[in-house]
């Protein structure tokens, strides 16, 4: 809203265009003196009394407070939606050429909803392009002007936040940011379905990437409950593809891969070409764990073409190392070693979790080629990936291959301490490398502090 004597000269002005007097304008709810010591600017108005004198004058009371025409707002607002819609059906970096446009208009126009809408969509395109630093940034930015509101309208990008620091290989605060929010809807009576469904399962991935199975067992079944209640269905969906991560786990791969068939069904009736690219990731990761590897590297193979065409860099490096590990079981392996190799030359930009997962491809490969050495180096760099994200199932996994590599080449010693470092960390399907993965963490110990430095799981 604008300084009392603007928005006083502004309704003076519309006043006399109108041919209006000052009785004429307040009747029947003001007197003609309430409405000249508002001219006046001696007096700041109420959103009641400017939403009363605005009927009277035939305008909005956008544009009584603020002198903003009311179709300029709309025609920004129509136009973010169009950006999302670009967003989901197209190219991240065609949608964020017209985020970065709106957001300048919002802006010039001091529409600050609009701005955290534009920041929120900017953040989601460097998500898809793997341009996590600026995701973050994007998201904080949403946040700080969102700051006044409720935190269900803060949830979002809140929960992009964590999506990116999750994929930085930063999984304890991923789990911090998600649960503090639920904490404090909680706290605060603001049982928003929409925004508890968006967070739950969003926590399901770090929880079970850190072994946490428990935990997104729990979030999996109040997501469920609470699904009936929500109208996006989006966000159903979304649920339904991180819940099928805690059925795998539990080796109820029918569930799974119903779960999974839900949620492909929204996004192939919205058109959500990314997400819908995820199901396909999902299924062929599921169907692997099943022992069908052709129909599975059917699936990968898809997920990888459709990530690729919207160049969703990151997200498609993730989903090679499931197709590599696909095609070592099949025994193609010079095919998965050319994948993995590719991967690795782009660096730990595409996710701890996932560079882990290759070395950990590479050493098993090595090793069946009878080159001991080269495998254990991939298995030591492999390590020390894991341990910086905390993904304790994998860990567990890794530490016992590279136990057992040792102890078969006489060094009991080390095979010992090996196996040491992996006691207590638990491997189970549906724990190693599927999803969105941790990658090199931008802020590290940035939560030492917190209740998530020193729990490592259940």
């Amino acid at each position: 809203m604008d300084e009392p004597g603007e928005i006083g000269r502004r309704v003076q002005r519309m006043r006399l265009e109108r041919g209006l007097t000052q009785k004429q304008l307040a009747h029947p709810s003001y007197t003609s003196a309430y409405v000249s010591t508002l001219e006046s600017g001696k007096v700041r108005p109420s959103e009641t009394a400017l939403r009363f004198l605005a009927g009277r004058l035939g305008t909005s009371y956008e544009e009584l407070a603020t002198g903003r025409p009311a179709h300029l707002a709309t025609e920004l607002r129509l136009a973010l939606t169009d950006a999302q819609r670009t967003l989901t059906t197209g190219a991240a970096d065609e949608a964020a050429v017209r985020y970065r446009r709106l957001l300048t208009e919002a802006a010039e126009l001091g529409l600050v909803p609009e701005q955290a809408q534009a920041r929120l969509g900017l953040g989601e395109c460097a998500l898809e392009s793997g341009e996590l630093q600026s995701a973050i940034e994007h998201f904080e930015e949403a946040e700080r002007l969102l700051a006044d509101e409720p935190l269900t309208h803060r949830v979002r990008p809140l929960r992009g936040r964590a999506v990116a620091h999750l994929l930085a290989g930063e999984l304890r605060y991923a789990c911090y940011l998600l649960e503090s929010a639920i904490d404090e809807l909680g706290a605060s009576g603001l049982a928003d379905p929409d925004a508890l469904v968006l967070l739950h399962a969003a926590v399901i991935g770090p929880y079970m990437d850190m072994g946490a199975h428990a935990r997104a067992a729990r979030s999996a079944e109040l997501a469920l409950a609470l699904a009936p209640r929500v109208s996006d269905p989006a966000l159903v969906a979304g649920m339904h593809r991180q819940v099928a991560r805690t059925f795998l786990a539990e080796g109820r791969v029918a569930e799974a891969d119903a779960s999974l068939a839900q949620a492909q069904a929204i996004y192939g009736r919205l058109q959500l070409s990314t997400d819908l690219a995820h199901c396909h990731w999902m299924r062929g990761y599921v169907l692997a764990q099943n022992g069908e590897l052709g129909p599975a590297e059917r699936e990968l193979r898809t997920a990888r073409d459709m990530l690729s065409a919207r160049r969703a860099g990151l997200y498609t490096a993730q989903v090679e190392v499931e197709l590599a590990d696909v095609l070592r079981r099949l025994g193609r392996t010079e095919e998965a070693v050319r994948l993995l190799a590719a991967l690795l030359e782009l660096g730990n930009s595409h996710g701890a979790v996932h560079a882990g997962g290759a070395h950990r491809l590479l050493g098993l490969m090595a090793e069946e080629r009878g080159e001991t050495e080269s495998a254990e180096e991939h298995y030591v760099q492999a390590l020390a990936l894991l341990e910086r994200s905390g993904a304790t199932g994998d860990l567990a996994d890794l530490c016992r291959l590279l136990g057992d590599l040792l102890r078969r080449t006489g060094r009991v010693e080390a095979a010992l301490d090996a196996y040491r470092t992996g006691l207590g960390h638990r491997a189970a399907p549906g724990t190693t490398t599927l999803g969105p993965a941790p990658a090199a963490a931008f802020r590290p110990g940035r939560i030492s502090g917190s209740r998530w430095a020193a729990d490592r799981g259940e």
